[in-house]
C-alpha cells in the first residue's frame, strides 16, 4: 500500500544503461519540484558493487528505491533490498527493459516517476540461480550466447540484438542436459533452457506464457529446437507451443547438468559457461512497486 503523507524516494541512477543521454538528475529534480515528496539521487559509479549501493541506501534512510537503468541495474538494487521490506521501482532506462516491461511500468518518464511515487507495493517470488537473485528470467544455451555478443557490440539497440540473434543463430550448437525437478527427471537435447519467474523478455517475446511472479513456482522452458514457427508465437500468436519443439515444467527447485559447457546469463547479465546449474524459488522476496491498474 501507498505510505501515507510525504515520502522520500532515493533514485539510484545508471547513466551507462541504453543509447541516450537523457539528463536523469534534471528530469528527476523538475518532477519532484513542487511535490510534497523528496528525491534524492545517486549515480552508480563506475565498477560500482552492491556494497556501495547497500551503505547509501541504509544512509538515504528512503522509504522507497528506485532503480534507474536496464536490466542489469534492476538486479543490482534487488540484490541490496530483497528479503526486506524497503520497495523497489523501476524507471526504465535501459535497451530491452524487460522487467519494466512485465510490470507494466510505461516507458514514458514522468509516467513511470509517477509510478514510483504513487504506485502499489507488492511481493514477487525471486530465483536463486548458481547463487545469483534473478527477478526476471535466467537462461543457459542460445539467448545467454546472444547476451555475450550483444554485451560486446558498440551500440546497444534492440536492432543490435536482432544482428547479435542472427550471428549466434549459426553458431550454436545444441546442448545435451540431464534435468531434475520436484517431480520429473529428464534427459533432453536442447537449444536452449530458461529459468523462467517472469513471462517475456524485454524483447516482448512471451518465453513462458504461465508465468507468474508471485505463485511460489517458476517454469522451465526446454526449447529443443528454434523455429520460425515457435518464434512467430513467442511475438505475436501467443499460441500453445509444439510440445516437439518445446516443453515446460513447473517447479520449485531445478539442477541441470549440461554435458559441455555452455554460456549461461541472468536479468541480462552475462556469467560465463558453466556445466552445472542450480536453481530454487524464494517466495515473496521482493517488494515491488507496480502501477495501480495493474492490481
Amino acid at each position: 500500500m501507498m505510505t501515507p503523507g510525504p515520502i522520500k524516494l532515493l533514485f539510484i541512477v545508471n547513466h551507462r544503461s541504453g543509447t541516450n543521454n537523457t539528463d536523469w538528475h534534471s528530469i528527476i529534480r523538475q518532477y519532484f519540484s513542487n511535490s510534497p515528496h523528496t528525491a534524492d539521487i545517486f549515480e552508480l559509479p563506475e565498477n560500482c558493487n552492491t556494497e556501495q549501493v547497500k551503505q547509501k541506501i541504509h544512509a538515504s534512510q528512503a522509504q522507497r528505491v528506485i532503480a534507474v537503468g536496464g536490466d542489469g541495474t534492476v538486479k543490482m538494487v534487488a540484490e541490496v533490498v530483497a528479503g526486506t521490506d524497503l520497495p523497489l521501482g523501476i524507471i526504465p532506462g535501459g535497451s530491452a527493459n524487460g522487467m519494466a516491461k512485465e510490470l507494466g511500468i510505461p516507458l514514458d518518464i514522468n509516467a513511470a516517476l509517477g509510478v514510483a511515487t504513487e504506485g502499489l507495493v507488492t511481493k514477487i517470488d525471486t530465483i536463486r540461480v548458481n547463487g545469483e537473485l534473478c527477478i526476471h528470467l535466467s537462461d543457459i544455451g542460445f539467448n545467454a550466447f546472444v547476451v555475450k555478443t550483444f554485451e560486446s557490440m558498440k551500440r546497444r539497440s534492440m536492432w543490435s540484438y536482432i544482428k547479435a540473434a542472427w550471428r549466434v543463430l549459426w553458431r550454436n550448437r545444441k546442448m545435451q542436459v540431464k534435468i531434475e525437478t520436484d517431480n520429473a527427471y529428464v534427459n533432453r537435447q536442447a537449444q536452449m533452457i530458461v529459468l523462467a519467474n517472469a513471462s517475456r523478455y524485454g524483447t516482448g517475446a512471451v518465453i513462458n506464457p504461465e508465468g507468474k511472479l508471485n505463485d511460489g513456482l517458476f517454469e522451465i522452458v526446454v526449447i529443443k529446437k528454434i523455429s520460425p514457427g515457435e518464434i512467430f508465437k513467442m511475438f505475436l500468436s501467443h499460441k500453445p507451443y509444439d510440445p516437439v519443439k518445446t516443453e515446460l515444467f513447473k517447479t520449485r527447485s531445478v539442477s541441470v547438468r549440461s554435458r559441455h559447457k555452455t554460456h549461461f546469463q541472468v536479468d541480462g547479465e552475462y556469467l560465463g559457461k558453466i556445466n552445472d546449474l542450480e536453481a530454487t524459488i524464494e517466495p515473496h522476496a521482493l517488494s515491488i512497486i507496480v502501477p495501480v491498474e495493474n492490481n
